[in-house]
């Protein structure tokens, strides 16, 4: 575990000077015309936006999913990824309470597979795909991670994904989820549902990020040292948990220059 204090957050911030051209598509459906044009929800929830460099290839892109609780939030860029030489793709998910768990884990797994079999096509490299979210996103960057059924169905192995970065997200099952069984959001379950279930020592390089212990909702980050334990326990040689000093459970903006930082890191690795 690593712990870093406020100051060193926001080094390294500005070595991107390349002078390289973006562009913004937006709603861009990413489940089947037939599935949209049967379920109106399908049609308003299950698209994303891209934001990526025009004139550079092999861009490494970055699968971003908001927060809210799997009951609220919607698709946004975060300001600090835009203009980094990589791509930004933010898809929306069904929520509940028009829908119940796995539905809005499905979705997320359908959009990382868009971006597998689409991305090239925009000029990105499609062995430098990364996946990342704060908060519920974040629990759905481990579970479509560490369980490897979400991405199957969609002939997509997410042992293909560059690398998981969940920001602050759910290791037990979400308390949504528990909701939805009627277990109130105190009583810690770890079920199918919990990316804790899914464990193994293959999966994707991992960095787990919360806010500080004393701050963060709900023993998050006990959630993800638990996790970070087991998952070496397991033999898994490429996960790291960092715990932000000075920040609650509200980490997004501060936990950007971290995770830009892998995703070239990996990158780096990968194409040497």
């Amino acid at each position: 575990m690593i712990k870093y204090f406020t100051i060193l957050v926001f080094l390294n911030t500005h070595l991107f000077s390349q002078d390289l051209n973006y562009k913004f598509l937006n709603d861009i459906n990413y489940r089947s015309e037939k599935e949209k044009k049967e379920d109106k929800y399908i049609a308003e929830r299950c698209n994303l936006d891209i934001y990526y460099p025009t004139n550079k290839n092999n861009f490494a892109t970055v699968i971003f999913f908001h927060g809210g609780g799997l009951k609220g939030g919607n698709k946004y860029i975060p300001e600090f990824l835009k203009d980094k030489e990589i791509a930004i793709v933010s898809p929306n998910y069904r929520l509940n309470p028009k829908v119940k768990a796995p539905t809005y884990i499905d979705d997320a797994a359908a959009s990382v597979a868009w971006v597998f079999n689409n991305i090239e096509k925009y000029g990105g490299n499609k062995n430098l795909i990364f996946v990342s979210g704060s908060s519920a996103g974040g629990y759905l960057t481990s579970m479509i991670g560490l369980d490897k059924s979400y991405l199957e169905k969609y002939n997509v192995d997410a042992n293909d994904i560059a690398g998981l970065i969940p920001l602050t997200g759910h290791a037990i099952t979400h308390f949504t989820v528990r909701d939805e069984m009627g277990i109130k959001g105190t009583q810690p379950v770890i079920d199918k549902y919990a990316p804790l279930f899914h464990v193994r020592n293959n999966s994707s390089p991992i960095l787990l990020i919360t806010g500080n212990r004393e701050l963060e909702m709900l023993g998050r980050y006990e959630e993800n040292a638990y996790l970070y334990r087991m998952l070496k326990v397991v033999g898994h040689q490429n996960v790291e948990l960092m715990e932000l000093d000075g920040y609650g459970h509200g980490i997004g903006y501060p936990s950007m220059p971290i995770l830009l930082k892998k995703i070239n890191s990996i990158t780096k690795e990968i194409l040497k």
